[in-house]
């Protein structure tokens, strides 16, 4: 059985709530590092994509708590910090994999077969887009546009970028992802 992220399934916090905050703590770390990052702007909004991706960084994900940890910090209101949260696909608002697999699946890509690409994954990992492998080894979500499009099919595992990629060869990829 795998794990599944449906869009109709995502859930939303309701930040115009207070008195409904989930309990939850920054680590000191991630309290730390936030802190540090405060002093490179002059608006602390502009510091709130930098806190989530700490937060990230340190958990994996962004729980419903660091939103409003996040905002207490920042002294600007939790609908500002979910905002930035829900509008970058890159800030993950659940749990994922210990890999996320991005492949595009934009219209360059799509013209230089990224189709195959999608079809070896799901074969390999036995997933499909949106969802993490029963081991929870990988996340499997498809990305409109890496940037790459000179260099198609793409994906990213991780940081990672993998360019002119082939189905014949996303087995020999992965396990470098052990």
């Amino acid at each position: 059985m795998t794990n599944s992220i449906n869009n109709s399934e995502l859930q939303f916090i309701n930040v115009s709530e207070p008195n409904v905050q989930p309990a939850f703590e920054l680590n000191d770390a991630e309290r730390e590092a936030i802190e540090h990052e405060k002093h490179h702007y002059e608006d602390s909004r502009a510091v709130s994509i930098e806190a989530l991706k700490i937060v990230q960084k340190h958990r994996g994900w962004v729980p419903d708590g660091a939103i409003y940890a996040i905002a207490d910090i920042l002294s600007i209101p939790a609908s500002d910090v979910e905002g930035v949260a829900t509008f970058y696909s890159q800030i993950f608002r659940q749990p994922v994999g210990r890999h996320v697999i991005r492949y595009c699946d934009s219209v360059v890509c799509h013209i230089t077969g990224y189709q195959g690409i999608q079809a070896a994954l799901e074969q390999q990992l036995n997933i499909k887009p949106g969802e993490t492998t029963e081991d929870g080894r990988f996340t499997l979500l498809p990305t409109c546009c890496l940037g790459n499009c000179d260099k198609g099919p793409s994906m990213m595992i991780d940081e990672d970028t993998h360019s002119r990629l082939q189905p014949e060869k996303i087995s020999e990829l992965l396990e470098r992802y052990l």
